[in-house]
């Protein structure tokens, strides 16, 4: 009885603590859920190298979305963005506040627009600031009965390579050509003017102050559309995806299943 109520008091002391609102208990709470497995595997054995492969098995689950709904999905090969109304703001957490924030620091409206990714709908509320030569944009992605929203701020330079900075909270699903920097901000930081904060010391650190050019608002969704098709180029050079027989679509491939499980692991890390 004595493992048995070890296990158990460990795995409630771990529940207890993923329920709290800081960061760290929270991550104390996940140790915890790793070591309750552990003894869960341990004692019945008396082997630790089972009680390891157990506590393991939590880092597989991401295997069980891969094979059923990943290995199927079919994503096209050339998406367009469409105008598209805003959505109601109960499903879009902080945007009223993101973009009002953003219209006090200068920034104006240049458009709404979206588009649809294997079930996952993206919407994308768009800004410009000439003086700050930047895009910034509030984004809402939508799938079934779950929401999440994010900003980003990008920059451009005269060589053409794409400055980002954003507090998108997963790591990302297709891998990033050479010419977009990303700057991660943490996914809690909400504050737009603290984003654009971390934009301008990010463009500093890297001394690309004198070497941005102005975006052209009427470009700007042309942009987001000829960035994601590099990207999927990119990824189909690197064996990330492969085409479809009908050429008009493109699907991970085995490389890619296993890239992606790497980026389920770092999220389940980074935001446990």
């Amino acid at each position: 009885m004595r493992e048995t109520l070890t296990v158990i008091g460990l795995f409630v002391v771990a529940v207890a603590l993923r329920s709290s609102c800081r960061n760290s208990v929270r991550k104390l709470g996940a140790v915890l859920f790793l070591t309750a497995t552990f003894f869960l595997f341990y004692f019945p054995t008396g082997m630790i190298g089972v009680g390891v492969l157990g506590a393991g098995m939590w880092f597989l689950l991401p295997w069980i979305e891969l094979l059923t709904r990943v290995r199927r999905m079919r994503l096209p090969l050339n998406n367009r963005l469409s105008h598209r109304a805003p959505p109601d703001p109960s499903f879009f957490p902080n945007a009223p506040e993101s973009a009002a924030a953003m219209e006090e620091d200068g920034f104006e409206h240049v458009s709404d627009c979206g588009w649809e990714w294997a079930g996952m709908k993206q919407f994308f509320r768009l800004y410009w600031h000439p003086e700050e030569r930047a895009v910034a944009a509030v984004c809402l992605c939508e799938q079934c009965d779950v929401a999440f929203a994010f900003i980003s701020i990008t920059s451009y330079d005269c060589s053409g390579n794409i400055w980002r900075t954003t507090n998108f909270p997963f790591a990302p699903t297709l891998r990033c050509p050479p010419y977009i920097r990303w700057n991660h901000v943490p996914c809690e930081r909400s504050c737009f003017h603290q984003i654009l904060q971390n934009h301008r010391e990010y463009l500093t650190k890297n001394k690309l102050d004198a070497k941005l050019r102005v975006p052209d608002p009427e470009e700007i969704e042309d942009s987001i559309e000829k960035e994601m098709r590099r990207q999927v180029e990119h990824n189909l050079e690197a064996g990330i995806i492969r085409l479809t027989p009908d050429g008009h679509h493109f699907k991970y491939s085995g490389r890619g299943m296993i890239f992606l499980w790497g980026q389920f692991v770092k999220d389940m890390i980074r935001l446990c």
